[in-house]
Formats: C-alpha cells, sequence, structure tokens
C-alpha cells in the first residue's frame, strides 16, 4: 500500500504554515535558527490534533466507561478465576452490552503514527544531494530552503546519529548536532513520561492487570526506549513529538478538570456523609452532620465551625454587698456563737 496520499498532506499543511511565517518573520536566521520552518513544524502539530479532537473526546468517554465497568471485571476475574476463555468471552460480551471499547484508549495515538512517519519521511528526504527534489508538491526553492534549515546552527534534517558523510552533506558540526539533537530527545523523553504520569496519577492505577501493565509499559517503557531510537529522529521530528507531548499535557489537564474520572468525583465533588447519629444545631430543630476536623464538604470544603467562648463572669458582683443581710440562708444552719468576753 503506498503511503504517498500521507506525504502530500503532510507536505502541503507543513508549506501552507511556512508560507504564512514567512510572510509575518523576517528573513534569515535569528539566534541560528531559521524560525519560519520550525513555528510550521510547531503548528502542524496544532493542525493535525485540532483535527483529532473529536477523537480525543471519544477517547475520555471510553476511558470512563470502563473506568466504571471496573466492579464488574473484577467481579468476572473472580467469577471465572482460572478459566481464561471463559472470562474473556464474558468480559467482550460486558463490552458490548456497555458499548465500551477497550481499543479507543489507544485510537489518537494511532493516528498519529502516519503523521509521525510521514514527516520522518519528509525530513529525511532534506538532503543536498537528494536529486528528487519536487515530489510531494514541494518547489525546487522549497527544498533548497527546508535543506539549509536550522535550529540553533543545528540542520532539521540532521540527527544525534548522523553520519560523517550526512554531517558533510548537510554542512553540519557534529558536536553541535549532538548537543542540539541530545537536549531535544530527553526532554522528548521527560515530557512522553509526564503525559503518562499525569493521566494515572488523576485516574490511578488499574485493576485488571492486563491494562495495568499496560499502564506500566506507557509509563516506563516507551520513555526509556526513546533513548536509543530517538537517536535516529531528525531534529525536526523531536521538534513534532515534543510540541505534540506539550499539547497532550495541557488537552488533559482540561479534560481532567472539566470532565473529572470517578475517582476525583468523589474528591472535588460533595463530601461523604458522615456516620454517626445527627447533631442538632444551635438555635434550629433541624439535624446537621457533625463536622469531623479536618474533612471538608462542598466544592472546597466547609471549615468547621469553632466553638461558643464561655462568657466571662465578674466574681465581685456576684458577692454580698458589705452589711447586707446574707439572702436565702440555708436552713439549719447554726448562727457562729458570740466569743465570750
Amino acid at each position: 500500500m503506498s503511503l504517498d496520499w500521507i506525504y502530500y498532506a503532510i507536505s502541503w499543511i507543513l508549506l501552507r504554515w511556512h508560507a504564512l511565517w514567512d510572510a509575518v518573520l523576517p528573513s534569515g536566521r535569528f539566534i541560528g535558527t531559521n524560525w519560519a520552518w520550525v513555528l510550521a513544524i510547531v503548528f502542524l502539530v496544532v493542525t493535525v490534533r485540532v483535527i483529532l479532537f473529536p477523537v480525543f473526546v471519544k477517547q475520555i468517554k471510553s476511558q470512563r466507561a470502563m473506568q466504571a465497568l471496573q466492579p464488574k471485571v473484577k467481579a468476572l476475574q473472580e467469577k471465572h478465576k482460572g478459566d481464561r476463555e471463559t472470562l474473556q468471552k464474558e468480559m467482550m460480551e460486558l463490552y458490548k452490552v456497555e458499548k465500551a471499547n477497550p481499543l479507543m484508549g489507544c485510537l489518537p495515538m494511532f493516528l498519529q503514527i502516519p503523521v509521525f512517519l510521514g514527516l520522518f519521511h519528509t525530513l529525511r528526504r532534506l538532503n543536498p544531494g537528494n536529486t528528487q527534489t519536487t515530489l510531494y508538491g514541494w518547489t525546487h526553492q522549497q527544498f533548497t530552503d527546508a535543506t539549509a534549515a536550522r535550529l540553533f546552527t543545528a540542520p532539521l534534517a540532521s540527527k544525534f546519529g548522523s553520519t560523517p558523510q550526512d554531517l558533510i552533506s548537510l554542512d553540519a558540526n557534529g558536536t553541535t548536532v549532538k548537543i542540539v539533537a541530545g537536549i531535544l530527545v530527553l526532554i522528548m523523553m521527560a515530557t512522553t513520561y509526564a503525559t503518562s504520569r499525569q493521566m494515572i496519577l488523576k485516574t490511578g492505577w488499574a485493576e485488571d492487570p492486563q491494562q495495568k501493565m499496560i499502564q506500566r509499559l506507557m509509563l516506563y517503557g516507551i520513555p526509556f526506549s526513546l533513548l536509543i531510537s530517538g537517536s535516529l529522529f531528525p531534529i525536526g521530528v523531536i521538534i513534532y513529538w515534543v510540541t505534540n507531548n506539550l499539547f497532550t499535557l495541557a488537552q488533559q489537564q482540561w479534560v481532567l478538570r472539566k470532565f473529572p474520572p470517578p475517582q476525583m468525583a468523589g474528591k472535588n465533588g460533595s463530601a461523604p456523609k458522615a456516620s454517626g447519629p445527627p447533631v442538632k444545631s444551635a438555635g434550629s430543630g433541624g439535624s446537621k452532620s457533625p463536622v469531623q476536623p479536618g474533612r471538608t464538604g462542598g466544592l472546597f470544603g466547609r471549615k468547621p465551625q469553632p466553638e461558643p467562648e464561655a462568657p466571662v463572669v465578674d466574681t465581685k458582683k456576684l458577692g454580698p454587698r458589705p452589711g447586707a443581710k446574707p439572702v436565702n440562708p440555708k436552713k439549719g444552719a447554726r448562727p457562729a456563737s458570740k466569743p465570750k468576753g
């Protein structure tokens, strides 16, 4: 199956954004960088993510449905312990009835793979020795400008593992390329880890062993694998990956605030009812749940009401005045005997 349609689509979006930024920004390099091409890659990410936003919303809804089914899934696992075939059949039936799709959670990532491959192929072509300069809708001038485009003097088409021949053809300094590419690879690993960690911290670890294993793979396996595979990515592709991760972090943060998962609803929503008998409130005949110290309620919590302070009593005013007769003397009390003189 030919992937030319992907290369044409990615090239078209990339060239449109470059034309826009090239018309806005001053020509030439600033701080050793051709910002029109760098921003073209950044806004390629924005374009793709805007197109995939409806799919991302479906992904979140599918994740919420899967989280709501966890108690039923756990019950099935206990019921069919040791019978893997029956368990899988019952779980597929449960997903069908509840209209939940476990694969929907990975769909946005799979849909971005062709974009990644298209950009990887396009940037790999940016070599002065390449005679096919007008493929995928490029003009010869656009090809020449993109080949010379750099980030802090490192060509966008170069990579950490570029061979000496590649560096010579790109007129690049090997040390500069390794420093720029190496820093970008570390940022790519860190942001990839952060996107997975953000979601797991908010939703919690899955109870299903298979899903938990996938979570661990996403959290630790993929960032570590980028330490090796990242050396094969052109700098322009790493810029795409880092930008995509930052966009994902912001998007996930917005969605988790707007549509909190079930575990967060109990934390951010109304507080659970306090156990124990109701306590009558002062000045009313109704009853209210006791406010426990350190617990909160409502959206941000209700602060426990301080106990009213006891009124200050002046003991001098309570005592008898000098020369006054005692009031209501106790019966049976013997009067004080007068001293014999």
